[in-house]
């Protein structure tokens, strides 16, 4: 079924490319600014949407032995996630039960017992407390309900999701409305992981915008790599994520062979992005890579922290490890010195109050699915949120 979804999208891709035209939405989609920096509306997505939904912390392929972890924070919550004996992944608190303290430091490794810098206390891959530093002159309690505090962990199509609330409210397959079916084409869960770079950018929005975007490309990026690439998109869609794709030459070696003929790796190109804060694009670098943009709120609302995770789809030689060191740094400038330089001047100017809404044309409907997505969010209680995503798939 998804291989046909597949051919659904390249089918109107190829009609939209041989007409000259691109998807359109039914009118011009105003946002107020203050929706960009506002604090209150600010704290509310961090409770609504960024700890309540499933968010991609890392990739499958990071952590395929038992004992092997990464911890990482999101959100301003500290996380650990640890591949048990048993083969399970797990997420933790990264957080000891006798005093607070961070027990793992932020990075990757292999270990099935973690010690609290603090005072020594021990937990097992499984996030069990094993160890208590003077047992006896601490005193008696009960260990079993004292090990780091678990969150909900799934793994899907290579990518490892975690929900910041012990206790959820949606599930994995209601909101990922079978886009992870599509995701599982791109290979991600053979890939290997060959590098990782953090930038800072402005509001996660202003942010996010930018990667469903296609009306920008040969405009900011007319000197790094866009001169050529058309303004024009393609937005299909599994409830809140989207992938963008553009009817231009791409589509044309499709539309000279039959449809039987399309081979699966030609139609997954584009940019495929995860709600509330992915994007995953592919490159060329002595083979295909992947990077996978993972876009977290910054500490206050005109802030945000992307890490770029790279996969390649083949353990590299040397050469395409210098090839992938390219293509990185070429990518972290783009990035960082283009589209979220770009952004953060965005920010700056929403704030003098000059004019009152950001608009988003009719050739702009994957922003302006986002934004009608997030107020609707903001907007639903606990109850109510898997009724929202079934609506949208």
């Amino acid at each position: 079924m998804s291989r046909e979804q597949l051919v659904q999208i390249a089918r109107r891709g190829v009609g939209h490319y041989k007409a000259g035209t691109q998807d359109q939405a039914s009118g011009i989609l105003e946002v107020p600014v203050t929706n960009y920096f506002d604090e209150d509306r600010w704290r509310l997505e961090m409770d609504r949407v960024f700890k309540r939904l499933p968010l991609v912390v890392g990739a499958s392929s990071e952590l395929t032995e038992p004992g092997q972890y990464f911890s990482i924070e999101v959100a301003g919550t500290p996380l650990v996630i640890m591949r048990g004996d048993d083969g399970v992944l797990r997420s933790f608190v990264n957080m000891c039960s006798h005093r607070g303290a961070v027990v793992v430091p932020e990075g990757s490794g292999t270990s099935r017992r973690h010690t609290c810098p603090y005072h020594a206390w021990v937990y097992d891959s499984k996030g069990a407390l094993v160890g208590v530093m003077d047992a006896g002159d601490f005193g008696e309690f009960d260990r079993d309900c004292n090990g780091l505090t678990q969150l909900p962990c799934n793994e899907r199509a290579g990518l490892v999701w975690v929900t910041l609330s012990p206790e959820p409210v949606i599930d994995i397959d209601t909101f990922l409305c079978g886009y992870d079916d599509m995701l599982t084409h791109l290979g991600l869960a053979e890939c290997y992981v060959v590098g990782r770079q953090v930038l800072d950018g402005p509001n996660w929005k202003v942010a996010y915008d930018g990667y469903l975007d296609y009306y920008h490309l040969p405009i900011l990026h007319k000197e790094s790599f866009g001169a050529d690439m058309s303004t024009q998109a393609i937005y299909d869609a599994w409830g809140p994520h989207q992938h963008v794709t553009a009817p231009d030459r791409h589509f044309a070696s499709l539309a000279e062979r039959p449809e039987d003929q399309w081979e699966t790796s030609e139609l997954i190109g584009g940019v495929w992005t995860i709600f509330p804060h992915v994007s995953i694009a592919s490159f060329d670098a002595e083979g295909k890579i992947y990077m996978v943009s993972q876009l977290f709120p910054g500490d206050t609302p005109d802030t945000s922290v992307t890490v770029q995770t790279f996969l390649h789809t083949e353990a590299p030689t040397p050469t395409q490890a210098a090839a992938v060191k390219e293509r990185m740094d070429f990518l972290f400038s783009v990035v960082g010195d283009e589209d979220y330089a770009t952004g953060k001047r965005i920010q700056q100017a929403l704030r003098t109050g000059a004019k009152q809404v950001n608009m988003f044309g009719k050739n702009e409907g994957g922003g302006q699915r986002f934004h009608t997505f997030v107020d609707e969010l903001l907007a639903t209680e606990d109850a109510d949120l898997p009724a929202l995503f079934k609506r949208f798939a």
